[in-house]
């Protein structure tokens, strides 16, 4: 099959019968991408529940998404019938469209990113070109299920040993400051904390990983924990004047920011005994 070819049956890619090519057991395509380039098998796949991906979006500008991941790679049998990045790259943005979605970023010689709305989900995709192999990147945004929050007395005995605890548990979307619903366990807590020292008053402060801008992630930062607080303050009963919220993005990191773990530990709220 030629390459012009192949770019003209971008509509929701090439398929070929599946049955004709050899998949690693229990991988399979994506339901979004129920169908491939030709020539390709699935070499390895992973899913993870909860995880994150840095999306390129730009020279040296990245976006962080979490929630359901997955990592399909795609190997070609015969080099010889491989398409170009270009026709791969054409192919899975006509395929991102055809879903519904928009083309965020793409590099004609190596990769492609988009989002997809799909019954009220945000999904992130990314798309690159190898040597004899495609990657495809997925990311389903969902709250990540808290099943472990510090309760109050773990709160209170960080506060008294170390003059500060990490409040995980609290949820923003991508780059807004809004905090969710998911978030509300780990409020109570800190709320009940509060109840139970009407002389405690605490610095609300809010941390980033090193993605983006300094400036914006700072700025971030301390939208989120001003956010903390006024839900601390009009949800909870909490007096305003017990709580102050600040921001330093990425200054004060607890991990390595050069991997993804690391990254999701830096993003968190802290509480700091004044």
């Amino acid at each position: 099959m030629s390459r012009k070819i192949l770019v003209l049956c971008a509509a929701l890619l090439c398929a070929l019968p599946v049955a004709a090519q050899t998949d690693k057991a229990g991988c399979a395509d994506h339901p979004l991408f129920p169908t491939r380039m030709p020539g390709y098998s699935i070499q390895n796949c992973k899913v993870e529940e909860y995880g994150v991906f840095d999306f390129g979006m730009a020279p040296r500008e990245k976006l962080s998404v979490e929630g359901k991941y997955t990592f399909i790679t795609y190997a070609i049998a015969d080099r010889s019938q491989e398409p170009s990045p270009l026709a791969v790259v054409r192919n899975y943005e006509s395929a991102i469209q055809k879903a519904g979605g928009t083309i965020v970023a793409s590099d004609p010689k190596r990769r492609v990113n988009g989002k997809i709305v799909k019954d009220g989900r945000e999904i992130w995709v990314q798309v690159e070109k190898g040597n004899g192999t495609i990657w495809l990147r997925i990311v389903e945004k969902v709250a990540m299920a808290q099943y472990i929050v510090a309760d109050a007395a773990a709160l209170g005995g960080d506060l008294a040993a170390a003059g500060h605890a990490a409040l995980y548990g609290i949820y923003f979307d991508t780059g807004a400051s809004e905090v969710k619903s998911e978030s509300e366990p780990a409020l109570a807590e800190v709320a009940k904390l509060l109840g139970q020292d009407s002389g405690l008053t605490l610095l609300v402060v809010g941390h980033t990983d090193m993605v983006g801008q300094l400036d914006a992630n700072l700025a971030l930062s301390r939208a989120r924990a001003e956010a903390v607080v006024q839900a601390l303050v009009s949800r909870h009963g909490i007096a305003a004047a017990r709580l102050a919220g600040h921001g330093v993005g990425p200054l004060a990191p607890v991990a390595a920011n050069d991997t993804e773990e690391g990254r999701a530990r830096n993003r968190r709220v802290e509480l700091v005994k004044r």
